[in-house]
């Protein structure tokens, strides 16, 4: 297996940070209390954020076909 480059952390890190958020969903749905939840969210929505930013900026660019 290759070197990790940059798209392929921020691939997992988006991936763990869905998740993480469909987890806690899913313990809120059951009744359980999650007291850190809306930070929790808040922190998952900023890393999804930050990483799909990241894979689009790190992604080789084709020229236009003109």
């Amino acid at each position: 297996m290759g070197d990790w480059d940059l798209i392929s952390v921020d691939l997992v890190l988006i991936g763990s940070s869905i998740t993480v958020t469909g987890t806690i969903i899913g313990a809120l749905l059951m009744g359980i209390t999650v007291h850190m939840a809306s930070f929790l969210f808040l922190t998952t929505a900023v890393l999804i954020v930050m990483s799909a930013v990241l894979v689009v900026c790190n992604t080789p660019q084709s020229p236009f076909p003109i």
